[in-house]
This record gives structure tokens, sequence and C-alpha cells, in this order.
């Protein structure tokens, strides 16, 4: 159970957190030097330390690699469920470790908060951009990319259930509405969120994380003129790529040519599900340093923007 309002995903996924450690005695985790930031501080289960060997706070410095080797050996050892986290643009440093775990069939869980240009005033050196596509390009490796609390709630169940592959959960800074359309249907990667009311939707809508709420808008705005189209959420493209044919061609029908991908990020990967008669609402270049709001507008995320997308097709 959550609260009906506005929340980041961040705060979210600490939330969720907070419950696992009580039903996973054998949680243990922690940030480069971030904790506070990536909500991944266990309240009341003590700091790991030579003094302390129950604590289950781990704190790794700034040193995202080492962190993540440690990670992994904490999983090899068996017995215990590790997580390590550090903001998403950082992840790049986390790669090589990120991608033994991945070969190993190690399912070390990565949890990577301000995950867009929604970081807003640190500015572009802050700000990821193709660091999700880098990510799912990886073979056994699950990124997710959560929409609002269920689906936040969808992802820390996948990763803490997996038992041979790592699972990055990408999560905002910036607070989102919890989506009325969501549903534990996010365990399979992708689902329709909201439908059309024709058997055959006009075009669809595919959003990922702080833009899902974009395409709810714009599926709105485009009914008013008619046009009916089916929004799909999709927090992991490598999930839904492992579920059957037949429930794919249920969310994404071949039939349908007129898409929409909206991802404050890099537009690669996305091809494979817009097509050739497609288009992205996704970032072109780096970010830049303003308000998140004011960054949103400027680089196209809007739901105009997406209204105009479609009718573009």
């Amino acid at each position: 159970a959550f609260e009906d309002k506005p929340d980041a995903t961040r705060s979210l996924s600490g939330k969720q957190l907070q419950k696992l450690k009580n039903l996973m005695p054998n949680l243990i985790g922690g940030a480069a030097d971030l904790a506070p930031s990536t909500k991944t501080y266990m309240a009341d289960m003590g700091d790991f330390s030579k003094d302390n060997y129950a604590g289950r706070n781990l704190h790794f410095g700034v040193r995202e690699l080492a962190m993540s080797a440690i990670g992994n050996g904490l999983m090899l050892h068996g017995g215990l469920r590790a997580f390590v986290s550090t903001f998403f643009v950082f992840s790049d440093y986390t790669k090589p470790m990120a991608r033994l775990s991945a070969l190993m069939g190690v399912p070390l869980t990565f949890v990577f908060t301000h995950d867009s240009i929604g970081v807003g005033e640190d500015g572009p050196t802050h700000e990821p951009i193709e660091q999700l596509a880098m990510l799912r390009a990886m073979p056994n490796f699950h990124v997710y990319r959560p929409a609002d609390a269920t689906e936040t709630a969808a992802a820390w169940y996948r990763a803490v259930s997996s038992k041979k592959t790592p699972t990055a959960l990408v999560l905002t800074r910036q607070n989102l509405p919890q989506l009325a359309g969501s549903s534990k249907e996010a365990l399979k990667g992708a689902y329709i969120l909201e439908d059309s009311a024709k058997e055959v939707p006009d075009a669809i809508i595919i959003a990922t994380g702080s833009e899902v709420e974009l395409a709810v808008g714009a599926k709105a705005e485009l009914a008013k003129e008619g046009v009916d189209v089916r929004v799909v959420s999709m927090p992991s493209m490598d999930v839904f790529e492992e579920q059957p044919e037949d429930y794919k061609e249920k969310v994404l029908p071949k039939a349908v040519r007129k898409r929409v991908a909206v991802e404050a990020l890099g537009d690669f990967g996305w091809g494979r599900y817009v097509g050739l008669d497609g288009t992205t609402v996704t970032m072109k270049g780096f970010g830049a340093s303003a308000p998140a709001g004011q960054l949103f507008k400027k680089f196209g995320f809007t739901v105009e923007n997406v209204v105009a997308a479609v009718k573009s097709l």
C-alpha cells in the first residue's frame, strides 16, 4: 500500500527497501557515498564495520567499480542478497563489474537514481543520456525504469527474486503521479496501461518512467480530436523481450505501424519498437542546467509535443 500522491521513484524505492529489509534479513547493501540521495539507507540496521559485522548498511565511498565488485563478491559468497547504488550517470563506472554480474549469472541489484535531464540544475555532466541504451544492450541484464509506486514495487520484486540475472532500477529525482492504469503486469516488462476504445488503436504511444504521464496526457488530448490511441508502459525492454510471442503481439500488434516512443534519454534501441513508420520523442544531444520543469519543456517533453508526434505519422 502507498499514498496516492506524486512522489519520486527514488523515494518510492526507498520505502520498498524499508519493507524488504524486514522481510529479507539477508539483504545487505549501500551506496557510493550517496545513500541519502539514492534513498538506500536501511533504517535501524546499523553500519557494517570492523567493529560491527552485524551492520547491514555498507558505506563504499566514492568508488563505484569497487562497490560493484564487492556486491558481486557478497552474492558469490552465498546466503546474502546484495544491492549497490549511485546516480545513474555514474553507472558508467560500474559497467565492467555489472558486465561480470551478467556474465557470471550473479543477480546483484543496482539502484540508479537521478535518471534523466530531470536532475536539473546539476547540468549535463550529471544528466544521463546514453546510459540506458548501454545497460539494455548487455546480455543477461534487466533494466527497469518504473513510472510510479506499483511499477517500482514490481521492479524490486523482479530484482530480489531473480536467480541468474542482475537488475538495474533506474529511478527519478523528481515527483511523478501515481497512475490509475499501472498494475503488476509491469512484471512482464511492458503492458497496456490505457487502451483504445477501438479494437485496433489508431496509434500506440510507448513510454517509460517519468514520461508515461506525458503519454497518458497525450492520449486524453488526442481523444478530443477523434484520435484513439493505446498507451503502453514499458518499464523493462529486456523483460518484455522474454515474454511469449502472443503476449508481445497483444501489447504491440504488428499491424499498428503508427508508434511513438517517449523517453527523456537517447533514442538508441527504440527502432525495434517504433519501426520505419514510427518516431520518437527523445534526447538528441546532451542536457542543460536549469530546473527540471524548464528542461522538459525546452527539450520537447510536453503533452503538446507528444500529440504533435502522433499526428505527424
